[in-house]
């Protein structure tokens, strides 16, 4: 038996590496500079529309439209990494700067410290790890502003949370065939 120093790369079923959050970053940041796919999405003004794309080595990608004063409440995506970037408007996410237990819980009270806020202007974007709770809005009272996501593995779930000043506690377990 050998051990080696390195730990395994993930494979998608393919047997390619998988997609890391760099190649996510990557993905999203070219898809968002395509101005005729941006143009495509249908925008409605009462609620978010997406479409699915295909994303890098089986990942799960979506163009998404966020109408003035909409957002996802907080949120994880469980086990994936992922990455996404505004391609046009300006979104903002709150973020939570410590790792939560992936189970055995239903309600947390948060630390001082740990909440963080990124303005996300058209053109920038970001990746984040495994577990990563945030919730995304758009907080424009006038202007569409629209987004390109990209997750690997595809998303198993999604968690989601309500928050009460320091106080977070989980409301809801989504499974893919709730959004697809």
């Amino acid at each position: 038996m050998s051990v080696s120093a390195f730990p395994a790369v993930p494979a998608t079923a393919t047997g390619a590496p998988a997609p890391t959050q760099a190649d996510l970053l990557d993905f999203v940041r070219r898809t968002a500079s395509d101005a005729e796919l941006i143009a495509s999405l249908p925008l409605d003004p009462e609620g978010r529309t997406w479409v699915r794309l295909e994303g890098p080595g089986g990942s799960e990608a979506w163009l998404i439209g966020w109408p003035p004063g909409s957002g996802t409440g907080w949120h994880d995506h469980a086990e994936s990494v992922g990455a996404f970037i505004t391609a046009s408007g300006e979104l903002k996410e709150n973020s939570l700067a410590v790792r939560l237990p992936s189970e055995g819980w239903t309600t947390l009270e948060l630390t001082e410290g740990v909440d963080r806020e990124r303005g996300l202007p058209a053109g920038r974007g970001r990746s984040f790890g495994h577990h990563h709770v945030h919730e995304v809005l758009n907080e424009s009272t006038e202007v569409h502003a629209i987004s390109v996501h990209a997750y690997y593995p595809p998303l198993p779930l999604i968690r989601r949370y309500s928050r009460t000043e320091q106080v977070l506690r989980l409301e809801q377990v989504e499974r893919p065939e709730d959004w697809q």
